[in-house]
């Protein structure tokens, strides 16, 4: 599941069977409890690290009393800061909706307000409908083309595979005349036997 990025990564792993790390309150060490410790258990001015919140065990092996009460420390602060974070951002949203509501786009792609003040020339500044969008852009070429060219949008598509001919610039004058001469009298050779009807 890790590998195929669907649920968990590398750090559920080994919190799984290495061991659960260092837990951590406002990106720091456990500190706050009771005076001069994090909890009874310790000494006073401890600064080790089972005494600030490590927990060397793992959750196969289980979490002692004191790694269990600052793993829970460590997790109450992810619980309030999504609450916290999910009520802001509501807060923000409803706030932009009512700024917002009273603007449109019209018809000559330009952006106002009710009194037709012009707020954008161009909706979001290149005129795109961000819900009809192909990985960024606009239309999706490619498609468009293999709907209307059918089984040869492959050939025409890949133009740069494509023979094009020789490379010009580097023939010398009197070549290219040569070149151009025999691509006339084949032109004339073509205009005999049509007006004389073919063979």
């Amino acid at each position: 599941m890790a590998k195929a990025g669907a649920r968990g990564s590398m750090l559920n792993l080994s919190q799984m069977a290495g061991c659960v790390g260092q837990q951590a309150v406002r990106g720091e060490r456990l500190s706050r409890g009771y005076w001069n410790r994090t909890l009874p258990h310790f000494e006073k001015g401890d600064l080790g690290a089972y005494a600030r919140g490590f927990c060397s065990n793992s959750y196969k092996s289980g979490l002692s009393p004191t790694e269990f009460f600052f793993h829970a420390m460590g997790g109450r602060e992810g619980l309030v800061d999504t609450a916290v974070r999910t009520s802001r951002s509501g807060y923000m949203q409803r706030r932009l909706v009512s700024a917002l509501e009273d603007l449109k786009l019209t018809a000559d792609g330009t952006v106002r307000n009710t009194i037709g003040t012009v707020v954008q020339f161009k909706y979001g500044e290149d005129g795109v409908d961000p819900a009809r969008t192909v990985r960024g852009k606009a239309i999706d070429l490619d498609d468009l083309f293999a709907e209307v060219l059918g089984d040869q949008a492959d050939e025409l598509l890949h133009i740069d595979t494509k023979d094009v001919g020789g490379d010009y610039g580097s023939l010398e004058k009197d070549e290219m005349e040569y070149i151009e001469d025999e691509e006339s009298e084949e032109y004339d050779d073509l205009d005999m036997d049509f007006e004389g009807g073919g063979e």
